[in-house]
């Protein structure tokens, strides 16, 4: 049943998501509630001083995130609880040399990022954000940028001249076809000078001092409840912003923890988390080790303490398509979060975290549910296995169900927002069940 605190998660999540066109953006928003709720930041170039029930955050590269709070036992009694998540969504992101001129029309250039579903972001209300570099006062600057209003476009071929477009699909070829409309040239400047001229308006700087960019393209269409009974949502990037929101409101309203609660949110995870600030780098480990103040034995054993949840969307059951599912795993929107379980350890969980985390759903009187993929299908994977091995924790993969993952507007579960918040909050604030 949809509550009025299930539905004012849900519209939070919606409302981070839309503030949140970029993974920078996404870092931004969940830092500012962080200094709400009296963390601090840490810088790794710096020394830290850590103290019990200290709550601190670090970013690194501008996208990716780990908060923490310090337990009141001692570290090597109680591990880390650590919630696991990506800041990144596939989609479409501007070349170096994006402005071109073809014809009389100005178009930007754009390269695939990660896998998306190309043909959701045709005909839609595009614009971009991200970030861009500036040069001032002989020192590097990075600045967050975003343009509200819709700023271009993927438009479609005519039907009349694709008349096979319904039985064939539409597809677009990744080179030629992609590139976005932004404006027609009819004055002196050139592509380059009137984009530049655009995103410095924007950063209120010279366009001489732009050096470089990341910028995303981004939906403007803002999240919204649908269903008779608006028990569903939809929205961009709920794979895998979701998941962000629902541990940072977990750590946020987690108070005095006995075990060291801690939050880590990646990039790069949509194109296999291999960078600085990626899950396989060294981000997470860096971080933790720091915690245990460098102490090697201690370290190692509150790894051995630790139980990690990565939380990641799961494929719901869509009744217009049953033959892509596993026929006895057809996991159902607004009923719990999915347990996600892969015998080639795509995904990190075995019976033991599987217990542990069906445990944390009892204990929280929270729904769960199952999924396995489809066998001859390739399964996907999350960043649960190569955290695992990196760290050597235990690691269980969970996600609510979502639709359309993938596309520029997915679409999940009011009451499944709510069911996962609800297990990350006991998962931070109970010891974890031990199996002898």
């Amino acid at each position: 049943m949809i509550t009025p605190e299930t539905a004012k998660h849900a519209q939070g999540l919606l409302d981070f998501i839309d503030e949140s066109p970029s993974p920078w953006h996404a870092v931004a928003m969940m830092e500012k509630q962080l200094l709400e709720k009296g963390f601090t930041r840490l810088e790794e170039s710096l020394a830290w001083s850590l103290r019990p029930h200290g709550r601190h955050y670090v970013i690194r590269g501008g996208s990716s995130l780990i908060a923490f709070i310090l337990g009141s036992k001692p570290l090597p009694e109680s591990g880390f609880h650590i919630v696991g998540a990506h800041t990144d969504s596939p989609g479409l992101r501007l070349k170096p040399r994006a402005p071109h001129q073809t014809e009389t029309m100005m178009r930007l250039a754009v390269e695939v990022y990660g896998g998306p579903i190309l043909a959701t972001f045709s005909d839609r209300d595009l614009s971009l954000a991200g970030r861009i570099c500036v040069k001032s006062d002989a020192t590097l600057h990075s600045r967050l940028i975003r343009f509200e209003q819709p700023l271009v476009r993927l438009t479609n071929l005519a039907i009349h001249m694709n008349r096979s477009v319904n039985e064939d699909g539409l597809k677009f070829n990744k080179q030629n076809e992609l590139p976005l409309l932004l404006s027609s040239l009819c004055d002196a400047e050139s592509p380059e000078q009137k984009f530049f001229r655009l995103v410095a308006d924007m950063a209120e700087c010279k366009p001489s001092d732009i050096l470089s960019w990341d910028l995303n393209v981004y939906d403007t269409q803002k999240g919204s409840f649908w269903g008779p009974e608006l028990e569903f949502i939809a929205d961009s990037q709920l794979d895998n912003l979701s998941s962000c929101y629902a541990g940072l409101i977990a750590l946020l309203e987690t108070e005095a923890p006995e075990n060291t609660c801690v939050d880590a949110f990646f990039d790069h995870e949509e194109i296999g988390s291999e960078s600085n600030r990626g899950a396989m780098g060294s981000f997470i480990s860096d971080v933790l080790e720091r915690i245990a103040d460098a102490d090697m034995p201690r370290y190692k054993q509150a790894l051995a303490r630790s139980f990690m949840i990565s939380a990641d969307a799961a494929h719901a059951y869509h009744p217009n398509f049953p033959n892509a599912y596993e026929p006895l795993h057809r996991i159902a929107v607004n009923q719990g979060p999915a347990i996600k379980v892969n015998a080639n350890q795509r995904y990190a969980t075995d019976s033991m975290t599987e217990a542990k985390f069906i445990e944390l759903c009892r204990q929280a009187d929270v729904p769960y549910q199952k999924y396995s993929h489809r066998t001859d299908l390739a399964c996907g994977s999350t960043i649960g296995p190569m955290t695992a091995a990196r760290l050597g924790i235990p690691t269980v993969d969970v996600g609510c169900p979502l639709w359309a993952m993938h596309s520029i507007r997915e679409s999940a579960g009011v009451l499944d927002q709510a069911h996962l918040l609800s297990v990350l909050k006991k998962f931070f604030a109970e010891p974890v069940a031990q199996i002898v």
